[in-house]
C-alpha cells in the first residue's frame, strides 16, 4: 500500500492538523446533503421536496464557507466572518422553522420524520459551524440555550403539547451542544498545535544560541589572553624603541610569535579541532533535543574505557548529528546508539526528520539530504575519523529517516592514544578543546611572556624615572 504523497509529507505537523480539521468541516456539507437533503426527494411530495432540497444544499455550502473563513480567523489570516455567521444563523433558523411547520402539518409519518430530521440537522450543523467563529465560551452557551429555547417555543406556538415541546428543546440542546463542543475543541486543538510548534522552534533557536555562546566563550578564553599579552608587549617595545634599546626587537619578535600562534588557534577553533568528552556530548545531546521537543533515546556502552582519541572523534559525531537534527530536519524522534563489537566502536545517530522536497527538486532527499550531503560538517567529521582510521556513513533510510554511522577500530584508537602523542600534544599545546586545555596549552608561552613583559615594562619605567 502506497503512503501519502509528497504534498502531505511535505507539510508540518500543525499544517497537517489544520488541513484535516478544515476538510472535516467541509465534509459536513456533504453529510448534510446526503443525510437530510436526498431523503426529501423520495419521501416528501412535490413541490415542497424540490425547493427544500435546494435550500439544504445552499445551507451546506454556506456552512462550509463559514467554517473555512472561521478557521482562517483562528489562524489570524482573515477577519472574523461576522456577516457569514449572521447569515448562517438566520438561514438555519428560517429553514429549520419551515421544516418544523411542514412536519407539524404533514399527515404521512414518513414526511413528518424526514422533515423533523431536517429540522434537527439544519439547526445542529448551523450552530456548530457558527461557534467556530466565536471566541467567548459564554456566548457559545447563550447561543445554544437560545436555539434550544426557540425550538421549544416554536413547538408550543404551533400547538404542540408541553411534553412534546420540552422533548424538542432537549433534543436540540443535546445535538447543538455536542456539535458546538466538537467545533470548539477542534479550534482549540489547531491553535494549541501551532503554539506548541512555535514553542518548539523557539527552544531549538535558544539551544543553537546557547551553543554559539559557548563557542564564543571558548574563543574568548583562547584569544583574549593572547591579545592582552600582545598589547602589553607592544607597549613595552614602544618604550624600549624610544630609548633605542636592542630589547625592542626581541619584544616585537615575541609579539609576532604570539600573533601567529593566535591565528593558528583561531583557525583550529573555527575548524573544530578541540578535544570533546563523549559522555558529556551524549548527555548534552539528549538534553538539547528534548528541550527542543524532540524525543531522544541514548543507549550504549560505558564510554570510560574508550581511548581518548576515539572518544573525541565520536563526541564530535554526536555534536554534529545533533546540530543537523535541530537545523535541517523536522524530527520527532532521535536515537543515539553506541556499541563495541568485533574490535570496533560503532556510533549510530538516526532521526525521522527528512522533509519532502518542495517543487521541482527531483532529488527526493529533502533539506536534510541536501545539507548533510554537501555540507562541511560531515566532511570535517570524516577528517577527524580518518585520524583514528575510522569511517563515516550518512544517508536516508526507510524513506523518512536519516542515519549517521561512525565506525572506529579500537586497535587504531589504542595506538593513537598510546603512540600518537605528537597529535595529542599538538592539540593540548595549542590550547584548544576544554577550558583546562586552553589554559594549559598556551599559558606556558603567553602567560610567562606576559609576566616578562610586565617586569620589563616596570624596569623601563623605573629607568625612565
Amino acid at each position: 500500500m502506497r503512503g501519502p504523497g509528497p504534498w502531505w509529507r511535505g507539510k508540518s505537523t500543525p499544517a497537517k492538523v489544520e488541513t484535516y480539521t478544515r476538510w472535516s468541516f467541509h465534509s459536513f456539507a456533504v453529510i448534510e446533503v446526503f443525510a437530510f437533503g436526498l431523503p426529501l426527494l423520495s419521501r416528501v411530495p412535490l413541490p415542497h421536496s424540490g425547493w427544500l432540497f435546494v435550500l439544504v444544499c445552499a445551507h451546506g455550502v454556506l456552512g462550509a464557507t463559514t467554517g473555512a473563513r472561521a478557521l482562517d480567523w483562528v489562524r489570524g489570516t482573515r477577519e472574523q466572518p461576522l456577516r457569514l455567521m449572521w447569515a448562517l444563523g438566520v438561514v438555519s433558523v428560517l429553514l429549520g422553522s419551515v421544516a418544523f411547520v411542514l412536519a407539524d402539518r404533514g399527515k404521512a409519518d414518513d414526511t413528518a420524520t424526514v422533515l423533523g430530521s431536517m429540522f434537527a440537522g439544519v439547526m445542529t450543523f448551523g450552530l456548530g459551524l457558527i461557534t467556530l467563529g466565536i471566541r467567548s465560551r459564554r456566548r457559545v452557551l447563550y447561543l445554544i440555550a437560545g436555539f434550544a429555547g426557540g425550538s421549544g417555543a416554536l413547538a408550543l406556538a404551533l400547538g404542540a403539547r408541553p411534553a412534546h415541546a420540552l422533548a424538542t428543546s432537549v433534543a436540540v440542546l443535546a445535538g447543538t451542544s455536542f456539535f458546538a463542543f466538537t467545533s470548539v475543541f477542534s479550534v482549540w486543538l489547531v491553535r494549541a498545535v501551532y503554539e506548541l510548534d512555535a514553542a518548539r522552534e523557539t527552544r531549538a533557536r535558544l539551544a543553537v544560541a546557547e551553543e554559539r555562546l559557548r563557542f564564543g566563550r571558548d574563543l574568548h578564553d583562547v584569544i583574549g589572553r593572547n591579545l592582552a599579552v600582545i598589547a602589553l608587549k607592544s607597549e613595552l617595545a614602544v618604550q624600549l624603541a624610544r630609548r633605542e634599546r636592542p630589547e625592542a626587537v626581541e619584544q616585537m619578535i615575541e609579539v609576532q610569535r604570539i600573533a601567529q600562534e593566535s591565528q593558528r588557534e583561531v583557525r583550529e577553533v573555527v575548524r573544530g579541532y578541540r578535544e570533546a568528552d563523549l559522555a558529556v556530548e551524549l548527555s548534552g545531546a539528549q538534553g538539547v533535543l528534548e528541550a527542543a521537543g524532540i524525543g531522544c533515546s541514548v543507549d550504549g556502552e560505558d564510554t570510560a574505557g574508550l581511548p581518548g582519541e576515539v572518544q573525541s572523534a565520536l563526541a564530535w559525531v554526536v555534536r554534529e548529528g545533533t546540530t543537523n537534527v535541530l537545523r535541517h530536519g523536522n524530527a520527532g524522534q532521535c536515537s543515539v546508539v553506541l556499541r563495541v563489537t568485533e574490535g570496533q566502536v560503532v556510533l549510530t545517530v538516526e532521526n525521522d526528520g527528512i522533509r519532502a522536497v518542495g517543487d521541482g527538486d527531483g532529488e527526493g532527499t529533502g533539506d536534510v539530504g541536501r545539507s548533510v550531503g554537501a555540507g562541511s560538517g560531515l566532511a570535517g567529521l570524516r577528517e577527524r575519523l580518518t585520524v583514528v582510521d575510522g569511517t563515516l556513513e550518512a544517508g536516508p533510510v526507510g524513506g523518512d529517516a536519516f542515519r549517521v554511522v561512525a565506525r572506529v577500530p579500537l586497535a587504531s584508537g589504542g595506538s593513537a592514544s598510546a603512540g600518537g602523542s605528537a597529535s595529542a600534544g599538538s592539540r593540548s599545546g595549542s590550547g584548544l578543546g576544554k577550558a583546562s586545555g586552553s589554559a594549559s596549552g598556551s599559558a606556558s608561552g603567553s602567560a610567562s611572556g606576559g609576566a616578562a613583559a610586565v617586569a620589563g615594562s616596570a624596569v623601563v619605567r623605573g629607568g625612565a624615572s
